[in-house]
Order: C-alpha cells, then structure tokens, then sequence
C-alpha cells in the first residue's frame, strides 16, 4: 500500500488535474507513480515536462528505456523496472535487449557504453572521470548527448526514489529484480 495518498484524477483539480489529464491521454491510462506524485503540483510538473523534454531529445527512445530499467534494477524499483520494460518493448527493443539493459549490458557498443556510464553514475554517486565521458565519445556520443544521458540518469534517479520510498503499487506487468536493495 502506498504511503501517500494517489491522488484520484477525476476528483483532481487545477495544475493536477490538467497534468493528470494530460497523462492520462498520452498513456490511456493514470499510473499510480504520477498518481502518487500529483500530492505536489509542482513536482508533479517537474516530472511530466522532464519526461516530455527528453523525448524530444536526440536520445533514441529504445537507449532512454534501456538506461530506465538498468537503474531501476540498482536501485532496487519493482515499479520503473515493470513500466520501463515495457516501454522499452514499445519503443522497439526486444525482451532480451530489455534484460540485457537491465544487467548492464549490450551488444550494441553505443549502447553499452552508455549503460556502463549510466551504471557508474549510480554506483559512484555522480562522480565521472575524463576516461569515462572519452569513453562515451569514442563510442560516438556527442556532448549534447552525454548532457541528456546525465539528466536520463537523474530524472530516473527521481521515479525510483519516489516508488521505493513512497512504495507506490506496480501497475505495470511484473519483472523481477535482478540485484536486491
């Protein structure tokens, strides 16, 4: 059970009813996540346009659901990891590229890279070194892009703190972690 209220969107009013509507028409659907966020408008905001500016970014989706389920499953998130995989899905990956991601690895070179800088952002708390944004650049990441796979990182940092410590309900299709808290 949560430990906060999820906010009802039919009875919602104002900046969270306008927010909730509108993810409610992108996914036709509520998530209990957004839901669970919506007890504050503003960080309800926050979150509905970080996720709306990243997907305009020049990140592919596929990498952004990769990256998802990889930190998800570090930081222990039932929740990120079920939504994000299937997302991954939808945005074209297959079931063993999403679990691949999800234990860190690719066979994409691009796309290992990037999870090993993801995985190593968690893990050390942000702290990067030249070698590993050279790393992510010879691998063929531009500047731009190394931007947007920090603020992937951190938006995803946000939803698995908010699922794990508020214990938001998945209502998403089970996946199971592979590492524990």
């Amino acid at each position: 059970m949560s430990r906060v209220e999820l906010i009802d969107r039919a009875s919602a009013t104002g900046v969270r009813k306008d927010v909730l509507d509108q993810i409610q028409s992108a996914f036709g659907a509520t998530p209990a996540m957004f839901r669970a966020v919506a007890n504050s408008p503003a960080a309800l905001k926050m979150m509905w346009a970080a996720f709306g500016a990243l997907g305009t970014g020049t990140l592919p989706a596929k990498l952004g659901e990769q990256v998802a389920v990889l930190i998800a499953d570090r930081n222990a998130c039932e929740y990120c990891l079920a939504a994000h995989t299937m997302l991954g899905r939808k945005a074209g990956a297959s079931t063993e590229e999403m679990g691949e991601a999800q234990a860190g690895r690719s066979t994409d070179p691009k796309t290992a890279a990037a999870l090993t800088f993801a995985a190593k952002l968690v893990a050390d708390r942000g702290q990067a070194t030249d070698e590993d944004v050279a790393t992510l650049r010879a691998a063929g990441f531009t500047d731009e892009q190394i931007v947007e796979l920090i603020a992937h990182v951190a938006l995803n940092l946000f939803t698995n703190y908010v699922n794990v410590s508020l214990a938001v309900p998945t209502d998403f299709p089970p996946v199971k972690l592979l590492r524990s808290a």
